[in-house]
C-alpha cells in the first residue's frame, strides 16, 4: 500500500503504475486511469479482482477513505461526513493530479457528491450499486449502523458480531451484501480495523452520525448537470440498493445509461469481477477521451 498526507490525515491507496514506473504506452499514449473507491467497512482488496482484470491496459488506483475500512485514523475533528470525505477524494486526485478519470464507486455514495462541486479532473463516472436519492441509511445493514453510531458502545457491539462466521454471513447482516458466501477470513480483513482500533471505530462512527439522511436526495439536482458519459452499474439481485433505485439515478444523468450485472448483489466487485470489468471496457470504448501523447 501507499500512502499520501491529505489535509485531514495520511490515507493509504494502491497504484498498478508503480508496478511499471509509467503510466504511458509503448507508442507513448497516456493509458486511461481509473480510480475504483470501495465502501463502509471495505479496503483496497475488494477491488483486487477488478484491478487484476484491467491492470494491463488501464491505470488503476484504489484510495481506502476513511469510512471504516481504513487502517490510518485521520486527524481528531476531521470533516468526516459524506461532503467531507468527498472533499477528501478531490483532493485525492489533485494530489496526484489525475487527468480524465473514470470515477468508479461501488456501496457508498460519495463519488456522487463531487458532481458541480468539483469533478473537473472527472471524465466519466460509474456508480455501481450503491447509496442513492432516499435510499440512505440503505437496507437493514445500513440503519442498524446508522442507529447505533448514535448509542454509545452499540456499534463496537454490532461490529463485533462479524465475528462470527454464522451472523456475519446472515442475510441481515454482511452477507446480504453478496450473493456467493464471503470466507470469514475476508470478512475478519475488512473488518479488522474498526475491531480492534478504537481511533478507526471513532472515525467511522463521526461518518455515520455525520451524513445526513437526506444527503443524496439533496444532491440529486446536482446530477443533471453532470454534462459526461455516466453509467449506473448495479448488481441484478441486489437487495440492499434496489434495481428501481438504480434506474432512477440513471434517469437523473443527461448522459447516462442504466446496466446490469448478474449473479451479483450490493458487493459486485467480488460477485462478478469479470462481468464488471467488461462493463467498464465497454463504457470507456463506447466514450472515448480524446488522445494523448507522451513528450517526446
Amino acid at each position: 500500500m501507499l500512502t499520501i498526507a491529505l489535509s485531514s490525515g495520511t490515507i493509504e491507496y494502491t497504484d498498478t503504475d508503480t508496478d511499471t514506473d509509467t503510466d504511458t504506452d509503448a507508442d507513448g499514449t497516456v493509458r486511461e486511469t481509473l480510480v475504483l473507491v470501495p465502501g463502509l467497512g471495505f479496503d483496497a482488496s475488494l477491488w483486487q479482482p477488478v484491478v487484476d482484470e484491467l491492470r494491463s491496459d488501464f491505470r488503476v488506483l484504489v484510495p481506502v477513505l476513511p469510512i471504516g475500512g481504513h487502517r490510518l485514523p485521520k486527524d481528531p475533528g476531521a470533516d468526516l461526513s459524506a461532503h467531507g470525505v468527498a472533499a477528501l477524494l478531490a483532493e485525492f486526485l489533485d494530489r496526484l493530479d489525475l487527468h480524465g478519470v473514470t470515477l468508479v464507486q461501488n456501496d457508498a455514495g460519495i463519488a456522487q457528491l463531487l458532481v458541480g462541486v468539483h469533478d473537473e479532473r472527472i471524465a466519466r463516472r460509474v456508480l455501481a450499486s450503491c447509496e442513492a436519492l432516499d435510499n440512505y441509511p440503505p437496507g437493514l445493514q445500513g440503519k442498524a449502523l446508522h442507529t447505533a453510531s448514535k448509542i454509545p458502545g452499540a456499534l463496537h457491539l454490532l461490529l463485533r458480531s462479524f465475528r462470527s462466521p454464522f451472523r456475519a454471513g446472515m442475510r441481515t447482516s454482511l452477507g446480504g451484501m453478496a450473493k456467493r458466501p464471503i470466507p470469514h477470513d475476508l470478512v475478519l480483513r475488512w473488518y479488522g480495523p474498526l475491531l480492534t482500533d478504537p481511533a478507526i471505530r471513532r472515525d467511522f462512527a463521526v461518518f455515520l452520525r455525520g451524513t445526513r439522511k437526506d444527503t443524496y436526495l439533496r444532491a440529486a439536482d446536482r446530477l443533471r448537470s453532470f454534462d459526461r458519459p455516466a453509467l449506473v452499474l448495479w448488481g441484478a439481485e441486489d437487495r440492499m440498493m434496489p434495481p428501481r433505485t438504480g434506474r432512477r439515478l440513471a434517469e437523473l444523468l443527461p448522459y447516462g445509461r442504466y446496466e446490469e450485472v448478474p449473479d451479483a448483489r450490493t458487493l459486485i466487485p467480488f460477485d462478478n469481477p469479470r462481468g464488471l470489468s467488461l462493463a467498464l471496457r465497454r463504457f470507456i470504448a463506447a466514450h472515448p477521451a480524446p488522445v494523448v501523447r507522451g513528450a517526446v
